[in-house]
């Protein structure tokens, strides 16, 4: 059983790793969840922490990402401390869900310069082929990719998208079944009307990087279709692989255990599509605990169940509000130093970046909750700034708290465009993630 060992800690966390398709990898011939529910079912857990990563590439990925938010968790033995007085016999278990998540441009492409010479890494065959696996395999993408790429060969950078080239870009949104339903609709779905040439314009005027993933030049909308893509494939995997472990976990537990959700960027969505069910219409036996939502690339309105900008409409993920399916606390963060979620969100919802300026008070059409927080919800959103180690939170059971995190999450040394998105393994972090789950 793959239960890692988070160096110079007393925690430790299960791995549980799935496939392109949402299923479940085997280890050594046997599920692991099949294993996590004889835990449940024979030992004394008290809680279940499961939590999903966001943007990592492989299981190497997702194992460091793991092992430095708790890490973060287990330094914290203050808080530690607090819980085990507050519920005695404390017994996590805590479970990180790998889900394929693979980062889409820069590791083919070289930073930015394509390369396709038939003795490269990555020759034209293999690009179309990888992105055709990522955004659309069929052959009317294929033939757009062919195009967008055979371009790239002879021009990265022009200062205006070819008639040949905007035309395969449509073919291939088209193809990539995104729709482009405006606010609040699903992940994949909440953006403006696709305009390749609008999205390299603006990329062009202010480039942007998601991780190491630059987005400008001529492909940038390709970039940008796949970065919707995966957030499409991270609310299926949700809805679908996620829920219904979820549904075996609180089955096997006893109906003292308590569940507790932490996501980070796309992994946001992940939990919420897990808590939401299909088409938000699924049930659990019953409700979680906590909501932690770390960065979050997901709509700000997704819980709204009226949203202001678009009245009589809900959000995709209203039902996790509407129906009570956290009983305490839903924590959110947000840093002004998150270039990603500030920057990436907008532009892939086809809004230019310099037209995303807003007074005290006002709120966009469409942003991440990494740079708004959860809106739309009325007097249970409380607005708070990420407190240091020594002060407490006062968190009340079914009430959002947006964290203005950016005094912690704030180191860019990932690079000035991605900015601070993945700095989240921080004490301070893991302070609200603890008082969250401790609260009544």
């Amino acid at each position: 059983m793959p239960l890692e060992t988070v160096p110079r800690t007393s925690l430790d966390y299960y791995l549980i790793a799935f496939d392109a398709d949402g299923n479940e990898r085997e280890e050594s011939g046997v599920l692991l969840s099949q294993q996590l529910l004889n835990v449940l079912s024979s030992e004394p857990i008290t809680d279940v922490f499961l939590m999903s990563h966001g943007w990592m590439g492989d299981i190497p990925a997702a194992r460091h990402q793991y092992n430095n938010w708790i890490g973060a968790m287990a330094a914290n033995q203050a808080d530690l401390e607090r819980i085990k007085q507050a519920r005695p016999g404390f017994r996590p278990l805590l479970i990180g869900l790998h889900w394929p998540s693979k980062p889409w441009g820069d590791e083919e492409l070289g930073g930015g310069a394509v390369s396709f010479d038939p003795t490269a890494p990555s020759p034209l065959e293999e690009l179309i082929a990888q992105y055709a696996e990522r955004i659309a395999d069929t052959p009317a993408a294929r033939e757009a990719l062919q195009t967008i790429f055979n371009a790239a060969m002879e021009d990265m950078a022009p200062s205006a998208l070819p008639d040949e080239v905007r035309q395969a870009y449509e073919v291939l949104n088209q193809e990539a079944s995104l729709g482009s339903e405006g606010e609040g609709a699903a992940p994949e779905s909440d953006r403006e009307k696709f305009d390749p040439e609008s999205i390299f314009q603006a990329a062009a005027a202010e480039p942007v990087n998601y991780g190491s993933l630059s987005f400008s030049g001529l492909l940038a909308p390709l970039r940008t279709l796949s970065f919707w893509k995966m957030k499409g494939f991270a609310r299926q995997f949700g809805e679908s692989s996620g829920h219904q472990l979820l549904q075996k976990l609180q089955e096997a537990a006893a109906s003292t255990v308590r569940f507790h959700l932490i996501g980070h960027s796309f992994g946001c969505i992940v939990v919420s599509a897990s808590l939401a069910g299909p088409h938000d219409h699924g049930t659990l036996l019953r409700p979680v605990h906590s909501l932690v939502l770390m960065q979050g690339a997901l709509s700000l309105w997704s819980y709204s169940s009226d949203i202001p900008v678009a009245p009589g409409r809900a959000g995709y993920f209203h039902s996790v509000v509407a129906d009570h399916k956290v009983t305490g606390p839903i924590v959110t963060t947000q840093s002004e130093f998150d270039n990603a979620v500030g920057k990436m969100y907008p532009l892939g919802a086809g809004i230019v970046l310099s037209d995303v300026n807003f007074g005290p008070g006002e709120l966009p059409k469409y942003g991440g909750i990494g740079s708004f927080g959860i809106r739309g919800l009325g007097q249970e959103i409380v607005d708070l700034k990420m407190l240091p180690l020594n002060a407490s939170y006062s968190f009340e059971a079914g009430k959002i708290y947006n964290l203005e995190s950016s005094e912690f999450i704030c180191d860019m040394s990932s690079g000035p465009l991605s900015g601070a998105h993945s700095d989240i393994a921080k004490p301070e972090v893991a302070h609200a993630m603890w008082s969250a789950a401790l609260t009544p």
